[in-house]
Protein backbone atom coordinates (compact mmCIF):
# COMPACT_ATOMS: atom_id res chain seq x y z
CA UNK A 1 0.00 0.00 0.00
CA UNK A 2 1.20 3.67 -0.76
CA UNK A 3 0.15 6.56 1.28
CA UNK A 4 0.34 10.08 0.58
CA UNK A 5 0.68 12.37 3.97
CA UNK A 6 0.05 16.11 4.15
CA UNK A 7 1.00 18.09 7.44
CA UNK A 8 1.32 21.55 8.98
CA UNK A 9 2.98 22.53 11.83
CA UNK A 10 2.17 25.80 13.43
CA UNK A 11 2.78 28.30 15.25
CA UNK A 12 3.72 30.00 11.58
CA UNK A 13 6.37 32.80 11.27
CA UNK A 14 6.65 34.30 8.16
CA UNK A 15 9.69 36.21 8.94
CA UNK A 16 11.84 33.43 10.05
CA UNK A 17 10.90 29.28 9.43
CA UNK A 18 10.81 27.99 13.39
CA UNK A 19 12.44 25.51 14.19
CA UNK A 20 9.40 23.06 14.21
CA UNK A 21 9.18 23.71 10.49
CA UNK A 22 12.47 22.92 9.91
CA UNK A 23 12.86 20.03 11.79
CA UNK A 24 9.38 18.32 9.99
CA UNK A 25 11.50 19.28 6.98
CA UNK A 26 14.56 17.32 7.95
CA UNK A 27 12.46 14.35 9.40
CA UNK A 28 10.75 13.89 5.85
CA UNK A 29 13.85 14.60 3.42
CA UNK A 30 15.65 12.00 5.87
CA UNK A 31 12.99 9.52 5.55
CA UNK A 32 12.66 6.26 2.80
CA UNK A 33 9.91 8.26 1.21
CA UNK A 34 9.07 8.37 -3.05
CA UNK A 35 8.17 11.86 -2.98
CA UNK A 36 8.60 14.96 -1.27
CA UNK A 37 7.44 18.77 -1.53
CA UNK A 38 8.08 20.94 1.38
CA UNK A 39 6.38 24.30 0.72
CA UNK A 40 5.76 27.75 3.44
CA UNK A 41 2.12 26.44 4.03
CA UNK A 42 2.02 22.86 3.25
CA UNK A 43 4.16 19.78 3.25
CA UNK A 44 3.13 16.64 1.37
CA UNK A 45 5.19 13.16 1.48
CA UNK A 46 4.30 9.99 -0.37
CA UNK A 47 5.80 6.46 -0.57
CA UNK A 48 5.42 2.94 1.19
CA UNK A 49 2.92 3.03 4.04
CA UNK A 50 5.70 1.42 6.53
CA UNK A 51 7.94 4.50 5.11
CA UNK A 52 5.09 7.01 5.51
CA UNK A 53 3.47 5.58 9.27
CA UNK A 54 7.39 5.51 10.39
CA UNK A 55 8.04 9.44 9.11
CA UNK A 56 4.97 10.26 10.40
CA UNK A 57 6.02 8.82 14.03
CA UNK A 58 8.74 10.67 14.01
CA UNK A 59 7.42 13.81 12.67
CA UNK A 60 5.08 14.48 15.78
CA UNK A 61 7.64 13.47 18.27
CA UNK A 62 10.38 15.96 17.44
CA UNK A 63 7.94 18.75 15.64
CA UNK A 64 6.50 19.06 19.20
CA UNK A 65 9.75 18.78 21.62
CA UNK A 66 10.89 21.85 19.41
CA UNK A 67 7.65 23.88 20.03
CA UNK A 68 4.92 23.24 17.34
CA UNK A 69 1.81 23.51 19.33
CA UNK A 70 -0.40 22.03 16.45
CA UNK A 71 0.07 19.37 13.66
CA UNK A 72 -2.34 19.33 11.16
CA UNK A 73 -2.28 16.12 9.10
CA UNK A 74 -4.02 14.02 6.47
CA UNK A 75 -3.09 10.73 5.14
CA UNK A 76 -4.36 8.95 1.97
CA UNK A 77 -4.13 5.82 0.54
CA UNK A 78 -2.82 6.93 -2.95
CA UNK A 79 -2.16 2.99 -4.45
CA UNK A 80 -1.86 -0.94 -3.66
CA UNK A 81 1.26 -3.09 -4.00
CA UNK A 82 5.21 -1.62 -2.90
Amino acid sequence: MRLRVEFTTEPFDLDEAPAHALVAREVVEAADLDAVDVGPFGNTAEGRADAVLTAVDALLRKTLQVGATRISLQVNVVGEGE
